[in-house]
């Protein structure tokens, strides 16, 4: 493989990863607070490994059905970035490598934040929405462990990436994680925690670029004479 190709390629989950929230915990908020208790036990079974993740995702967005899709923009207001992102995002830029993201949530909810962060590009779930109304349906190809993993194998080949680094906190990122020369459980769930590379157990995701042996912030130019 060529040294003019890509020197590094970072692959993150999103939810809980490089935001702070689960998309659809804060979405099923909408229907109230039973609902959203149910919803939350689910994405607690599905990210321990507990259940498979496609249909613990069918269960949790049946409970959405009927909801005004102006509770997507609601949700999408409390996503946050978690504490970190953007300095490792950078660090990685000046690095020279990539940085993408692939999410078992929405792009509804996350196009908006990876933006921001300057993230390279992204993959994520769809909602369907029918008459101003959420079917309790997605629509399009499903984002989940397989396609994580395939993801990062494709980005990898686009870019010729020379190292693959995979982040991520639950069981839905343990096929990326395997996919990848260096893994890194953030924040992770015990599944994670015993297969990882390295694990980071404080919520700020930049701790990873000391892991990678990267820059925190650009080298200080000394003053020419």
């Amino acid at each position: 493989m060529s040294l003019a190709h890509t020197p590094l390629l970072v692959v993150m989950d999103v939810d809980s990863t490089l935001s702070n929230e689960e998309g659809i915990d804060e979405l099923a908020w909408a229907a109230g607070p039973d609902i959203a208790a149910q919803v939350a036990a689910i994405t607690t079974r599905a990210m321990a490994g507990e259940m498979d993740f496609a249909s613990s995702l069918e269960q949790r967005i049946a409970t959405l059905k009927g909801l005004p899709a102006s509770v997507i923009e609601h949700a999408k207001a409390r996503v946050t970035a978690t504490p970190g992102a953007r300095e490792l995002v950078d660090a990685v830029h000046r690095a020279g490598g990539l940085v993408c993201a692939v999410s078992g949530g929405f792009h509804e909810l996350v196009d908006g934040l990876l933006d921001s962060l300057g993230v390279d590009h992204w993959q994520a779930n769809r909602l369907a929405v029918s008459e101003g109304v959420l079917t309790g349906a997605r629509e399009g190809p499903l984002v989940d462990a397989v396609a994580k993993a395939r993801w990062l194998e494709r980005w990898a080949e686009e870019s010729g990436a020379l190292r693959t680094v995979a982040i991520g906190d639950g069981a839905n990122d343990l096929d990326m994680m395997a996919a990848a020369d260096v893994s890194i459980g953030f924040m992770p769930k015990a599944l994670v925690r015993q297969q990882a590379t390295h694990c980071i157990d404080a919520r700020d995701v930049s701790q990873a670029i000391g892991l990678l042996g990267l820059e925190r912030s650009a080298p200080a130019v000394a003053n020419e004479e």
